[in-house]
């Protein structure tokens, strides 16, 4: 049977900055910035995204293009024969399968703040009540597990139809919906009074503040970030270059799929900031900047309800845009491996991952007592496992698989890289593919265990 391929241009980029851009856009990029001295930090941003994340994405996106093949069987078909570099490629699938684990989770809560919104549930609320309304919620089972369970069974129906009648025509559409409601968003909180001081301190470049954090905290800030954002590592990208056209180079489409996920994490910060400023609200980080800042903003807003609604629509398309990318990698792998059709890898994988999802779910209530890597509770622990340890040590090594020569090799990658029309890669980068790279992402790996 021969192997699905994208059917444009237009949406191969969708689908694959679908899978890049998630929660981490929103709640995450935003803070680091305002943190890190504004433009200093998007600065840095932008040149660790060139010289780290997009060389890493060709890398993945060369090994899929070149084999037709998912992570496993892509890399016993180019790996020079006797070695065992196909190993990594059951770690990666691992990877995908955890990161799920939890991601369906929290995909599930931006469903209910959706739901929230649109039923009025914040209206007439105190500061005080808003920001039990989180916490009520992690302490329900019951919602917990249906929000969880409608995102898994929602996912694995549009990878159900095909990689183009259900992953590439659904991300599309709700990628095209996402953009739009991201620039509507941005453009109401830019005319909110006192928006412009917000703007300020998220985007003017602050000496004081990189100061204050230290240039070094900064520079690491910005690589980690620039690192993690294009979800690499775990052949969730690798996947969609085993369905990708021979007509464009891999450094073209992923300077694409960089500047979309870029585009998407800067406005992002365009409607926080501007919204927080006006009305007062101190920006925090992390679960608390969604589900308990934001709530009140939007509470205090004119058409409030509307907008908080819209904001969590815009954010369940981002999370679960991810979702149905990771799911395709999933059902890819089965069918690769195991020989399995379409119909039953989607039912196999879809019960896993009911099943499995469901310790992060009680991780909040009946199993609140849980800790596990280092006192986190089962969400932090398996998004440390992912973050920390297999999104590095699986790019450091699709980085070493393809430029050294005990792999897959430079010239391979090279050739691969550069096939069709578009942005080339240079082979003078030879030298820093193969020895300043690895060691960026390691100092990215040691970091993270620290």
């Amino acid at each position: 049977m021969a192997r699905e391929s994208f059917k444009s241009r237009i949406g191969f980029i969708l689908v694959s900055a679908g899978c890049a851009i998630g929660i981490g856009n929103v709640w995450k990029f935003p803070y680091l910035v305002g943190q890190n001295g504004g433009g200093f930090f998007v600065l840095f941003y932008l040149l660790f995204l060139t010289i780290m994340g997009i060389p890493i994405l060709t890398m993945e996106l060369a090994v899929g293009r070149a084999s037709r093949k998912s992570a496993v069987k892509s890399y016993e078909q180019l790996e020079p024969a006797g070695s065992k570099w196909h190993i990594h490629g059951w770690f990666a699938i691992a990877g995908a399968y955890l990161l799920m684990m939890y991601y369906t989770t929290v995909s599930g809560w931006m469903l209910s703040y959706f739901f929230k919104f649109v039923f009025g549930i914040f209206d007439g609320l105190s500061a005080e009540e808003a920001d039990t309304v989180f916490t009520t919620m992690l302490g329900r089972p019951e919602e917990m597990t249906l929000c969880m369970v409608v995102t898994v069974l929602l996912g694995f129906l549009v990878v159900s139809f095909g990689l183009q009648k259900g992953l590439e025509k659904i991300s599309t559409v709700m990628m095209s919906c996402l953009l739009v409601l991201i620039v509507v968003l941005a453009l109401h909180s830019l005319t909110l009074p006192g928006a412009k001081a917000g703007t300020e301190f998220y985007l003017m470049p602050s000496l004081e503040r990189v100061r204050e954090t230290g240039l070094k905290n900064v520079v690491m800030a910005a690589m980690n970030q620039s690192f993690f954002t294009l979800s690499l590592g775990v052949a969730c990208m690798e996947i969609f270059g085993s369905y990708m056209s021979d007509q464009y180079t891999l450094a073209g489409e992923a300077a694409r799929i960089g500047i979309l996920d870029t585009f998407v994490a800067i406005v992002a910060g365009l409607i926080i900031f501007p919204a927080c400023f006006s009305f007062g609200v101190e920006p925090n980080s992390g679960p608390a900047l969604i589900f308990l800042t934001l709530p009140k903003v939007f509470m205090h807003m004119a058409a409030g309800r509307i907008w908080g609604a819209c904001f969590f629509l815009f954010m369940t398309f981002a999370s679960f845009s991810t979702v149905i990318t990771v799911f395709e990698n999933l059902i890819a792998t089965s069918i690769d491996n195991f020989g399995w059709n379409r119909r039953k890898a989607v039912i196999v994988n879809c019960i896993f991952m009911l099943l499995a999802s469901m310790p992060c779910v009680l991780g909040y209530n009946l199993w609140s007592g849980l800790h596990l890597i280092g006192g986190r509770d089962v969400l932090d622990s398996e998004d440390f496992i992912v973050s920390n340890l297999l999104l590095p040590i699986g790019s450091l090594i699709y980085c070493l698989f393809c430029v050294s020569k005990w792999g897959w090799g430079f010239n391979n990658y090279i050739a691969e890289c550069n096939k069709g029309a578009g942005l080339k890669m240079p082979r003078a980068f030879k030298f820093y593919f193969r020895f300043i790279l690895p060691i960026l992402i390691l100092i990215i790996l040691i970091q993270g265990l620290r």
